[in-house]
């Protein structure tokens, strides 16, 4: 693990949220999962930083963030540019969401709680914070029981320090960037290279989505066209992602059709993406992804067509 991270300590009850992944305009959930959440009332020495020296070559800056966190399982990392829905339920992240609508200009950080080993001596769980990810709130609808947030990705962050925990995590965090490029054309000649394997990826998985009356909307091009736009978010500028940055992160979604293992090659991609410093590695690796989800988007695609005939 390259990304800096932060650790939990202690007995952690099992509290569930509920989070929708769509790849519709109209929040239309392909799945649904649940995961665990701390416990809101751990006193803070339940927090520490894993140690004091950074473990990453990342561009870091001095400037900083404070801003409520929520935690995930590490099957459930998200990268900059990807749009997830939640639905919020419980009294402390309702707080959570008011507290980011209406002090914390729509932002709150998603990071990964990963369970570590520390000793076998130790009876209690211990858990790293790592893959944070910087994310705003889109869309909030309201429900008879909680709400269903619409959030997207903007950028990593490290998590520097734990500030609370009552009512809900807050955290300190640092935009992560990854290196100036050497040589930009090459940069830029790439990430035509990868918009236009996504285009081609994303008419394919229409045509395949269309047999099945199903939105037409992809996740493809859902983040593809939030990534080429230059974001307008009420952050500094440090911390967004460029341009190249952004696209290279666009490209890691959930294909329409996609079986569990290839679900399960995604995480594994998004793990490696987030752990990535150079642009140009990001852009090649995630060409590779689409170019073998047109090939088995393309293969699909011929099969039902010939199971339609």
């Amino acid at each position: 693990m390259s990304c800096r991270s932060s650790i939990i300590n202690g007995n952690i009850p099992s509290t569930s949220i509920s989070t929708l992944t769509h790849s519709s305009p109209n929040f239309t959930p392909y799945s649904t999962t649940t995961c665990s959440i701390p416990n809101p009332n751990f006193s803070n020495r339940f927090f520490r930083r894993l140690d004091a020296k950074p473990h990453t070559k990342f561009k870091t800056y001095a400037r900083f963030l404070e801003l409520p966190l929520l935690p995930f399982p590490s099957d459930q990392v998200l990268v900059p540019s990807e749009a997830k829905t939640l639905h919020l339920f419980e009294a402390r992240y309702l707080k959570l969401l008011d507290e980011s609508l209406l002090r914390k200009k729509k932002l709150f950080v998603h990071f990964v709680l990963d369970p570590i080993a520390v000793s076998s001596s130790s009876k209690e769980a211990s858990f790293a914070a790592r893959y944070a990810c910087l994310v705003v709130i889109e869309k909030v609808e309201q429900l008879d029981v909680g709400a269903l947030v619409s959030i997207r990705g903007i950028g990593r962050v490290t998590l520097v320090k734990f500030a609370n925990a009552d009512p809900f995590l807050e955290g300190v965090v640092l935009p992560l960037q990854d290196n100036v490029p050497k040589n930009e054309s090459e940069v830029s000649s790439k990430v035509l290279e990868l918009k236009q394997a996504m285009e081609g990826l994303n008419s394919l998985e229409i045509k395949l989505k269309a047999a099945k009356d199903e939105p037409l909307r992809t996740q493809t091009a859902n983040s593809l066209d939030w990534a080429v736009k230059e974001p307008n978010l009420d952050c500094e500028e440090i911390f967004i992602p460029s341009f190249a940055e952004r696209v290279s992160f666009a490209a890691l979604q959930d294909v329409s059709g996609s079986t569990h293992s290839e679900m399960l090659k995604l995480q594994n991609e998004k793990l490696k993406a987030m752990d990535i410093k150079e642009t140009f590695q990001r852009l090649e690796t995630s060409l590779s992804y689409v170019k073998n989800n047109v090939s088995m988007t393309a293969a699909k695609l011929a099969i039902q067509s010939l199971n339609m005939q």
